[in-house]
């Protein structure tokens, strides 16, 4: 669980060092303290860590510089998009520098033969899409939030629509990073494979700012299907539910998106985004292809959530309607803190074998109605995700000591199933305690990278893998 920060002496040289970024920056660098807490705090329920500062760059040649000075004087550092992150990776425990790279938002090429693009850090995915709109072409990844491609990548992020499209993990080719020395390197290219030298891109996806920072992201782009058709199906049961999920993948049937939300998200989604569906347990779905292929697509779903104790299908290919659909699905976490003012919400995200979907699923369910917490679930349940935002209550720990135990449960069965304490939202702060667990010996040689690619561990300290020796600096 996030506990309060302790505070630690800065270290010697920071006010020369943010002296020498000052004159670098001028009100580009802020100390505010409005600031360092818009900067040091995500939407998660972890505790804020302060940064002593805020730099916000405007090219890669700045970064690289701001870089260079922390690292002269030993100063920790922060990459910061939009602060969407749900494990506390933007707090900064050990203080230092946040380094906002939103600013850094052009979308520098399109290559539309190739399917591709060429985006510095700062773009959102929404943006992207927005500037895709006429060349029939689309980014898929999805995570409910308009977050950064920067943040996107470092933290490997996923969302509805990884079943079909897969992750950032597949749809990152290259990038250009500023290493913790401030070389600016590039890794991959536009070819779709290579076989030459090690695979640094795949290192840095999912690295969670802790090796270097992403300043330029080359993505992997689709074609707008021919048709695309949404549809809503209610169950009476979450075992009916889950069940017409596994089926459907293990069948090979191409679904776009395939939604989990249990009868009390379809509560409170209803009521926030005025959907007036039945308050069951429901999957959200969708179909891309041609128009006989997306025909054949849903026709086979249908048999197959008939046999689970499935309703008839609530259809619609009107883009509006599918966007107001989907963006309901996205607001999830906002729709659950309006349904219970006051609160704070833990955001779970285990990840398992399709095959053993159902079983972790209602164990979990199981265990969060016998410790009587409210833990609204939902999930990208085709891929085998699926999460809990648990209601935090204020001022009450024992009831905080029943969600923590709950979710510690919850990521046993997981890793017992051969699956992952998170699918898409990574380390950070939060699951520091399960890498081993999950990895065991193979943590060290993660933490053996990190000691080889940042020797003086400044870069977004005390992450993934707790505290260790390096700088420290005041929160």
């Amino acid at each position: 669980m996030a506990t309060a920060l302790a505070a630690q002496a800065p270290p010697p040289k920071l006010g020369e060092a943010l002296t020498i970024l000052q004159s670098m920056l001028g009100d580009r660098l802020s100390t505010a303290h409005a600031v360092r807490e818009q900067h040091g705090k995500d939407i998660s329920y972890h505790v804020a860590g302060l940064p002593d500062a805020v730099a916000f760059a405007e090219s890669v040649e700045e970064v690289s510089e701001i870089v260079k000075v922390c690292a002269r004087y030993a100063i920790p550092i922060i990459p910061f998009g939009t602060g969407t992150s749900l494990e506390g990776h933007i707090a900064a425990p050990l203080g230092g520098l946040s380094l906002d790279v939103s600013r850094l938002d052009k979308i520098v090429a399109v290559h539309t033969e190739d399917l591709d693009a060429v985006v510095q850090p700062g773009v959102t995915r929404k943006m992207l899409n927005t500037h895709l709109r006429d060349t029939g072409l689309f980014f898929p990844i999805d995570p409910g939030a308009d977050a950064s491609l920067g943040g996107m990548a470092s933290t490997r992020a996923s969302g509805t629509n990884a079943v079909r499209y897969g992750t950032m993990r597949e749809n990152v080719m290259a990038l250009q990073v500023v290493t913790p020395d401030g070389r600016i390197i590039r890794t991959g290219g536009r070819s779709r494979k290579s076989a030459a030298g090690y695979d640094l891109t795949r290192l840095y996806v999912g690295s969670e700012g802790t090796l270097g920072i992403i300043t330029e992201v080359t993505l992997r782009l689709y074609g707008i299907p021919e048709k695309i058709a949404a549809a809503v199906c209610a169950f009476d049961t979450l075992e009916g539910a889950v069940n017409s999920v596994i089926l459907t993948i293990q069948l090979g049937i191409p679904i776009a998106r395939i939604e989990l939300m249990d009868d009390q998200q379809m509560r409170i989604l209803n009521t926030y985004a005025k959907l007036g569906y039945p308050q069951k347990n429901t999957l959200f779905m969708e179909f891309h292809g041609t128009e006989a292929g997306v025909k054949e697509q849903a026709e086979m779903v249908h048999d197959i959530t008939s046999e689970n104790g499935g309703g008839d299908f609530s259809w619609t290919t009107d883009a509006e309607e599918r966007t107001k659909l989907w963006q309901a699905r996205h607001d999830a976490a906002w729709a659950n803190k309006e349904d219970s003012p006051g609160w704070g919400f833990w955001a779970t995200d285990v990840c398992v074998p399709i095959s053993r979907l159902a079983d972790v699923i209602l164990a979990t369910k199981e265990d969060v109605q016998k410790e009587q917490l409210t833990a609204p679930l939902l999930g990208h349940v085709g891929d085998g995700n699926f999460h809990m935002t648990i209601m935090i209550k204020p001022d009450d720990p024992e009831y905080l000591a029943r969600i923590e135990a709950v979710n510690g449960r919850m990521i046993e069965r997981a890793l017992a199933a051969g699956g992952t304490c998170t699918g898409e939202h990574g380390i950070g702060l939060g699951k520091m305690k399960y890498l081993r667990a999950e990895h065991g010996e193979s943590v060290q040689v993660m933490q053996d990278i990190k000691r080889a690619l940042d020797p003086q561990n400044i870069m977004n300290p005390a992450k993934i893998f707790g505290p260790s020796e390096g700088p420290r600096a005041q929160t």
